[in-house]
């Protein structure tokens, strides 16, 4: 499958699945926070559940597998490089305080 290709383009806007992949990753990205707002409200006090580190995880690599085959830009690689290991070391952190209760 050609990931350049387009699949849609009207109104201004060119969509090709490597754009999928980016606005999905996105969308992720963002869920996080809603994700995260749920966990604090149920807990009535600000809390981080495991489930933000995946889905940030996730995002940042469909986002940086979006800047860097399909976009090849450097700033968004930058963007999203930098979240993903903070995400992996905060869930191997979580990890490891679960693991010594």
């Amino acid at each position: 499958m050609d990931m350049h290709k387009i699949i849609f383009e009207g109104f201004g806007v060119v969509v090709s699945p490597w754009k999928l992949v980016g606005y999905a990753g996105v969308i992720l990205f963002t869920a996080r926070w809603f994700v995260q707002m749920t966990a604090s409200k149920k807990a009535g006090v600000p809390t981080v559940p495991r489930a933000f580190w995946y889905i940030s995880i996730l995002g940042s690599l469909m986002c940086l597998s979006y800047f860097i085959f399909g976009k090849n830009d450097s700033v968004g690689i930058l963007a999203y490089l930098f979240p993903a290991f903070v995400s992996v070391y905060n869930l191997v952190l979580d990890y490891r305080k679960s693991s010594e209760n």
